[in-house]
């Protein structure tokens, strides 16, 4: 079997080099392939000073149809080298994104999310003929819409985004400052992009130990990342300068004590519908339950619903009634009384999903008849 060349900058044409990669070896690619910008003249500022540009040969094509052949021979053998489980990002601009996401559909990737970056610094539109091009987009894929197992670690990227649900819609800032690579005092690779990008890229779709593939490395962001997190890598790059400088770059880099790579696991309590507690029995129909301190109240109905004075609904949409409030938790809102003390009803939804633990049923479960013993007795109406 063919060696992998882990942590290692190949140089050399992508696609000939992943050719002589093994099938099914890496566990995810990130692309950032050649725009095709197009650009035909020198773009200058308004006070006449020239813009740097991409205008290198690497992003130069006679015309669309060579650069959807390109397109289709490089993600031929991403596909080929990429594991089943495995995951393909590309990202690009209004330039290309369109072309590449039609090639992978047709290829039978299957588009999992589109991410748009929205640049925090954007470079201004100079000429101010078009409104200024403030984002790009990636595309993230599984090899298949049957791929159901790929790495996806929803609580480590909500857990970075303060506890809350991370959106697909990312505001970074381009790369620039002491990250921003410089040769002879000017950017060493026009399109160089952030390490914030590649880390949250990898935080969601990979692990300790995956091998991540990139077939444009560039100055190496990629690689740089993925030995801070853990990650091994493969880098192409064509370029005999800039494969020397992500060379120079990664071993720079100091990876993270592997203890601190453990990312927030995914968390796996049922769901509990209210319904169940009362047709186990725990509470019943005509139960009267109350707020912790006694100033509201609501009646539990055979239909798992409350019905106060004036309204009937959900545990939570008769809390936040009650209170003339938005929204509610009516697990830790309602109470009934035991013993003359109120107990949240959450007690009771804990009792439930200890019983579905015992049982080995999952959350889809069908409610058996079992009725546990409640050590606690609710208030009577």
């Amino acid at each position: 079997m063919t060696r992998i060349p882990e942590n290692t900058v190949i140089k050399g044409n992508c696609i000939e080099v992943m050719k002589k990669l093994p099938d099914q070896c890496v566990d995810m690619v990130f692309a950032d392939p050649p725009y095709n910008l197009q650009l035909k003249n020198d773009l200058h500022r308004p006070d006449a000073s020239k813009v740097d540009a991409v205008d290198d040969d690497w992003d130069r094509f006679d015309d669309f149809s060579a650069y959807d052949r390109f397109t289709w021979d490089w993600m031929k053998e991403a596909r080929r080298i990429l594991k089943p489980d495995g995951t393909l990002w590309v990202i690009g601009s209004y330039h290309n994104i369109f072309r590449v996401g039609a090639t992978l559909q047709n290829m039978g990737f299957w588009i999992l999310n589109d991410v748009v970056w929205l640049k925090s610094n954007p470079m201004p539109n100079f000429r101010g003929r078009r409104f200024t091009n403030a984002h790009e987009t990636m595309l993230w894929c599984s090899k298949s819409p049957e791929a159901k197992s790929y790495t996806f670690n929803y609580e480590a990227l909500k857990s970075i985004n303060d506890d809350t649900q991370m959106r697909s819609d990312w505001l970074l800032p381009i790369c620039s400052g002491g990250e921003r690579l410089k040769k002879d005092g000017v950017k060493a690779h026009p399109t160089q992009k952030p390490e914030a990008l590649l880390y949250r890229v990898m935080l969601a779709a990979s692990n300790p130990g995956d091998v991540v593939l990139d077939p444009f490395f560039g100055t190496g962001t990629t690689g740089a990342v993925a030995k801070r997190l853990g990650r091994g890598y493969i880098g192409i790059e064509r370029d005999p300068g800039y494969a020397a400088l992500a060379k120079k770059r990664i071993a720079q880099v100091q990876p993270c004590d592997p203890e601190a790579l453990t990312v927030t696991a995914k968390k796996r309590e049922p769901r509990i519908p209210f319904g169940w507690v009362v047709e186990r029995g725990l509470l019943n129909p005509g139960d009267i339950l109350v707020d912790a301190r006694g100033r509201y109240s609501a009646k539990v109905r055979a239909d798992g619903s409350l019905i106060t004075t004036d309204a009937s609904g959900s545990i939570h949409k008769m809390g936040a009634h009650v209170q003339g409030l938005s929204a509610c938790n009516g697990w830790t809102f309602w109470h009934f009384l035991a013993e003359n003390k109120p107990v949240p009803i959450d007690v009771l939804r804990q009792q439930v999903r200890a019983e579905l633990a015992e049982n080995g049923l999952s959350e889809t479960g069908e409610p058996g008849p079992k009725r546990p013993d409640v050590a606690t007795k609710p208030a009577e109406a």
